[in-house]
């Protein structure tokens, strides 16, 4: 029998970051950094300065659920998008 803390669905809370980047003759966005924090208010947080750092044109904070059992990780829930970030289907 698996310990319970096993069997639970794992919560993962993401800044990720982006900048602008020469892609042939074009500029595209790339991901710059990405951070993992144990709630989600500390990624909003760190999205939000990030976006303001010079350099940096756009950040995401969004929290991922995963099953350790089964290995799989859910679509990102965006918990707050500043800036430039790609396009999300539904937006």
């Amino acid at each position: 029998m698996l310990d319970s803390e096993e069997t639970a669905v794992k919560m993962h809370y993401i800044c990720q970051t982006y900048v602008m980047k020469q892609k042939g003759q074009q500029m595209a966005l790339h991901v710059d950094k990405v951070f993992e924090y144990k709630s989600a208010a500390e990624a909003e947080e760190r999205a939000e300065r990030e976006a303001r750092r010079e350099g940096c044109v756009g950040a995401d904070a969004y929290m991922l659920s995963e099953d350790p059992t089964s290995g799989e990780v859910s679509e990102p829930t965006f918990l707050a998008r500043h800036g430039t970030v790609p396009e999300v289907e539904g937006d």
